[in-house]
C-alpha cells in the first residue's frame, strides 16, 4: 500500500475512510502532532483509495488482510491506532486481533453496530453554523448536506483534505469490495483493554452515534465523547475538542 511517513519516535497508524485518502488523516492529524513530539505517523492510503491498488481485493477481509501485511512490514513492536469511519471500522478488527501490539486505539466518527448505510440508526441533517461563505458549485455538491459547520475554514479544509482522494478513489474496485463489505469475524472478538478514545459527532447523518455507543461494553477503558455541533467532519467542526480529547487519550497510553 503507498503511504505517507512523518516523525520519528512511537509508532501510529491512521487509517482514513471510505473513499478518500491518506489526506484526510494527514490534515486532522499533522498539526496536533507538530505541537506533541516523539510520535512516528504512518498515513497509508486502503486499497482502491488513493495510490494503493486494489488488485485481488475482493472484501473488508482482504483490505484488512493487507492492513496486517501492512504493519507488519512496517512496524516493528507496539503501535497507536486511529481509525476514522470506515477506517475505524477496520481499526476496531485490527485491535481485537493483536491487542498486545496495539497499545492504543482511537476512533473518529467509526462505523458502528451497522455496516451498511441503509441499516444505520442516524440523526436527521442539521446544519447548525454557517458564515454564509460562498462555494463553488462543485464544492458546495460535495460539502453541504454533511456540513454541520458550513464555514470558509471548515469548507477550506474539506477542499483540501478530503476532495482530493474523492476524485481518485477506484469507484469500480470500491463496489466490488462492497458486495462483501462486513468482516467475516468481528470487529470485536471479546474485550478490548488498553486505553482507547471514541469520538462521535451529536448531528453526524453518515455514521451517528447510537450504533457506536453499543460498541462501549468491548472498550473497558474508553472515553465516549458525543460531539454537539459535529458531524461526519467532526476533525474538521470542532478541532479543539478534537486536540484536547486526542491529547488526553495519548496521556492516558503513556501512564
Amino acid at each position: 500500500m503507498h503511504f505517507v511517513e512523518h516523525g520519528a519516535g512511537t509508532a501510529v497508524l491512521a487509517i482514513h475512510g471510505w473513499t478518500p485518502d491518506h489526506r484526510l488523516m494527514l490534515g486532522c492529524l499533522e498539526p496536533f502532532f507538530a505541537t506533541r513530539p516523539g510520535y512516528r505517523r504512518l498515513y497509508p492510503d486502503l486499497p482502491a483509495m488513493g495510490k494503493s491498488p486494489a488488485d485481488g481485493v475482493e472484501s473488508s477481509d482482504d483490505v484488512l488482510a493487507a492492513l496486517e501485511e501492512f504493519v507488519d512490514k512496517q512496524i516493528d513492536g507496539s503501535f497507536l491506532l486511529i481509525g476514522e469511519s470506515y477506517g475505524g471500522y477496520l481499526a476496531r478488527a485490527l485491535a481485537h486481533r493483536r491487542p498486545e501490539q496495539v497499545a492504543g486505539l482511537a476512533l473518529i466518527c467509526p462505523t458502528g453496530t451497522a455496516v451498511h448505510a441503509a441499516d444505520r440508526t442516524v440523526p436527521a441533517f442539521e446544519l447548525r453554523r454557517s458564515d454564509g461563505v460562498e462555494l463553488d458549485p462543485a464544492l458546495a455538491g460535495q460539502f453541504d448536506g454533511m456540513a454541520v459547520v458550513r464555514t470558509a475554514e471548515t469548507a477550506r479544509r474539506f477542499a483540501e483534505e478530503i476532495v482530493p482522494g474523492l476524485q481518485v478513489a477506484d469507484l469500480e474496485a470500491m463496489a466490488r469490495i462492497q458486495q462483501r463489505w462486513e468482516l467475516s469475524e468481528g470487529p470485536e472478538l471479546g474485550t478490548y483493554g488498553k486505553p482507547a478514545l471514541i469520538l462521535t459527532g451529536r448531528q453526524d447523518n453518515v455514521t451517528g452515534y447510537e450504533d457506536v455507543y453499543a460498541l462501549l461494553p468491548h472498550y473497558p477503558y474508553a472515553t465516549f465523547a458525543v460531539l454537539d455541533t459535529a458531524g461526519h467532519n467532526l476533525q474538521i467542526e470542532q478541532p479543539q475538542l478534537f486536540d484536547a480529547l486526542v491529547s488526553e487519550w495519548l496521556d492516558r497510553v503513556a501512564q
